[in-house]
């Protein structure tokens, strides 16, 4: 049952374009043999984990970077762009959905995209939260299958019932995901936090130079590895 606080995580806003054409119209395929909410869930998990491909670096300093249809269009993302449109989808197809966040250190962090950041700790990692039979259940569709097997990491599976969280270890048994501070859920996205959290996680010292320094990558074409 839809209560009046879960209501509020229905409604369309500009990240999260749960109105728009093509983001209802895959919903509505990707839904259509699925009578239960959590069936219709694990429906949207499932293409958003695999379908949505893992970009570690994005130039994302926009708000427009991180609209749910947009994601659609390009298929790709990192963390939080994955999680805005699973958000989107699950709100098209009438399921309450936010975007929870938290600072993570991943163990596993490919060396290339520690040599550039310098660091394991991801500020602001993003996952999902829906409402289903009147809980909110963490889902989170960050690495396609795919990734995991090519690297021997735990894929997320989700249930529809129970968290779906990145595992603290590998397939080896290494250590993988360490969640560290909870930013909690809003709303909206928090962009000036991630921006400010960002500069600072990566030595960056403003979002200018966080700016800057996407934008060189893009240019060299590195953002665009896994």
């Amino acid at each position: 049952m839809i209560t009046k606080e879960s209501e509020e995580y229905l409604r369309p806003t500009l990240p999260f374009d749960c109105d728009n054409e093509s983001i209802r119209q895959e919903a509505k395929d990707l839904t259509k043999d699925d009578e239960k909410v959590a069936d219709k869930a694990k429906s949207l998990f499932y293409f958003v984990r695999d379908e949505i491909r893992f970009i570690p670096l994005l130039p994302v300093d926009h708000l427009e970077s991180y609209r749910a249809s947009k994601i659609l269009h390009t298929g790709g993302g990192m963390c939080i762009q994955k999680a805005v449109l699973l958000t989107a989808l699950a709100r098209a197809a009438g399921i309450p959905a936010r975007v929870h966040f938290v600072d993570i250190r991943n163990h596993r962090v490919p060396d290339k995209v520690k040599d550039l950041l310098r660091t394991d700790l991801f500020p602001y990692h993003g996952y999902d939260q829906i409402y289903i039979e009147g809980k909110w259940i963490k889902a989170t569709p960050t690495f396609e299958l795919k990734v995991c097997q090519e690297n021997r990491l735990m894929p997320v599976e989700f249930d529809g019932k129970h968290d779906a969280m990145l595992p603290s270890h590998d397939l080896d048994g290494n250590p993988h995901i360490e969640y560290l501070q909870d930013h909690g859920c809003y709303e909206n996205l928090p962009l000036d936090e991630i921006y400010d959290a960002w500069s600072q996680a990566y030595s960056m010292g403003s979002r200018e130079k966080l700016h800057r320094f996407i934008e060189a990558q893009d240019a060299q074409g590195k953002v665009h590895e896994t």
